[in-house]
């Protein structure tokens, strides 16, 4: 998929109770490997916020490149960051029927649609 702007991203998923405290540790130090893997696929001003009363975690980027879907597979591909996936996705819970993780066929995490833009005076969007 050719994208000529940035492309925001939100996405969902729960954390297991009994692992908030580890997720939210190891998340303070965060492999550099895989931050290294987002910025060299076009990830940008990443952010993951929790909602403890839900358990929700709601991840936000900006995708900067112009073949999303590529620099997604990319992203997958990267051993460190399927190390990272495999000692995080133990900790969560997954929205889509028939995910098993993440890099897998179906999205480990919920994509949302955007309904609403701000951006600054005049640039309203829907």
């Amino acid at each position: 998929m050719a994208v000529s702007h940035t492309k925001r991203v939100c996405q969902i998923i729960k954390l297991k109770p009994e692992a908030e405290a580890e997720y939210l540790e190891i998340h303070k130090a965060a492999w550099p490997g895989v931050l290294v893997a987002l910025s060299r696929h076009n990830i940008a001003d990443y952010s993951i916020h929790y909602y403890r009363p839900l358990h929700l975690l709601i991840a936000n980027f900006k995708y900067v490149g112009h073949e999303y879907e590529k620099d997604m597979t990319g992203i997958a591909a990267d051993p460190e960051t399927r190390n990272w996936w495999k000692m995080t996705d133990g900790m969560q819970e997954s929205f889509e029927a028939g995910a098993t993780g993440s890099g897998g066929d179906v999205s480990w995490w919920t994509d949302l649609p955007e309904v609403f833009r701000f951006e600054g005076a005049g640039t309203q969007s829907q």
